[in-house]
């Protein structure tokens, strides 16, 4: 069997929790048949069964002079990938970006098409601000995607109705697949001396990952600190979109106790930052799954996070963490301040977070899950 991957996000360009699925998912399903990714940028690479290839925009979208260029140029790339042949059984492609390359690589080249949906154009109208008029184009062809796929996989139950509620879809052409951790990457390391150095990290302090943009929650976060006695560490870079990032900007200057790590690291150091962070925060006010929360636990780590999404299919409150309502920094400082108090809960909560990945996230075993789908589609080979 032979699956053709189409995303936005594969390694070296990685921005989301999208881009940290596929790359592992892609890796675990080489190990079961024959994987051939399709993305944007300028990758190029075969390891074994695993082959990744990168397409840019056409020429002339990279003058990005046009209010629709940001929307189209997405397009463009979805073509282009089009134009060399596809031989698979089954194309499955993640996020609105390549749901138009999926759609017509279904009518052109009569394949199965699986979708992922790891977001809904119609819970996020904030995209707007990314895209202008241009969000009616995504949201059209996501709906185009999904509603046209033979198979929906959503990354939570939570995920399931949402896409029941707005696309024409029939229940039982939808699965539920979670994201997945790689368990013998991510796992407890401390911080090391240089890193700690190269960003003035304290010893104690809190973390928050994740993309500037305000599905992620960021400025509540930000506006709790002011309640916090503890340094606030946040790596967040990828923004989508320039305004956003530069409000916060603004009022991170006013704050005695953030420190912004405003660049991509490398995958060992957000590990090493994960592992020594008091408490991890979580305060996205819209979350279809919440791959960052995994990863605090996957480290040890006790998580504060709103209760919205897959998120409460991740964190199980008072046993791994603690869940609060969304958009209110008071009660996001109660949550952390509880378990800043209490060593000993935060302690629990991140061994209990631990035991909770390995026995329910395993990629190994959401690969096995991705290959059961396809061959419910085109049969075992």
């Amino acid at each position: 069997m032979k699956v053709t991957m189409i995303a936005r996000e594969y390694p070296p360009y990685v921005y989301g929790g999208a881009g940290v699925h596929l790359r592992y998912l892609s890796q675990e399903l080489a190990k079961l048949m024959e994987v051939e990714v399709r993305c944007f940028g300028d990758q190029e690479s075969r390891v074994g069964n695993l082959k990744v290839k990168g397409y840019e925009p056409w020429e002339r979208f990279k003058e990005g002079k046009h209010r629709f260029t940001e929307a189209l140029k997405y397009l463009s790339i979805d073509l282009s990938l089009l134009l060399d042949e596809i031989d698979s059984d089954i194309v499955h492609t993640h996020t609105w970006y390549a749901s138009f390359a999926g759609y017509l690589a279904k009518m052109l080249y009569q394949v199965p098409l699986v979708v992922t949906c790891h977001s809904l154009e119609p819970l996020r109208p904030w995209k707007e601000d990314q895209l202008g008029k241009g969000y009616r184009l995504s949201s059209w062809v996501e709906k185009i995607a999904i509603e046209n796929a033979d198979r929906i996989i959503a990354v939570s139950h939570t995920m399931k109705e949402d896409i029941l509620r707005f696309f024409n879809v029939l229940e039982k052409r939808i699965v539920v697949i979670h994201n997945g951790i790689d368990l013998d990457k991510w796992r407890y390391t401390p911080l090391e001396a240089p890193l700690k150095k190269r960003y003035g990290i304290e010893d104690d302090y809190i973390l928050f990952v994740g993309r500037p943009t305000p599905q992620k929650g960021m400025e509540y976060l930000v506006a709790a600190a002011d309640d916090l006695d503890i340094q606030v560490v946040m790596a967040a870079v990828g923004a989508d979109t320039k305004d956003y990032e530069d409000r916060m900007r603004e009022k991170v200057k006013e704050k005695r106790n953030i420190v912004w790590i405003h660049e991509l690291l490398k995958e060992e150091e957000y590990i090493q930052l994960y592992s020594s962070a008091k408490v991890f925060v979580c305060p996205s006010i819209y979350e279809p799954f919440g791959i960052i929360n995994l990863e605090a636990m996957a480290c040890r780590r006790p998580v504060v996070a709103t209760s919205v999404g897959g998120i409460k299919e991740v964190v199980i409150p008072d046993e791994t963490g603690i869940l609060v309502e969304p958009a209110n920094p008071e009660a996001l400082a109660e949550g952390i301040k509880r378990l800043l108090r209490d060593e000993r809960l935060a302690r629990e909560f991140g061994e209990r977070g631990r035991e909770r990945v390995e026995r329910h996230f395993s990629w190994a075993s959401i690969a096995q899950e991705t290959k059961r789908l396809y061959e419910s589609l085109v049969g075992s080979t």
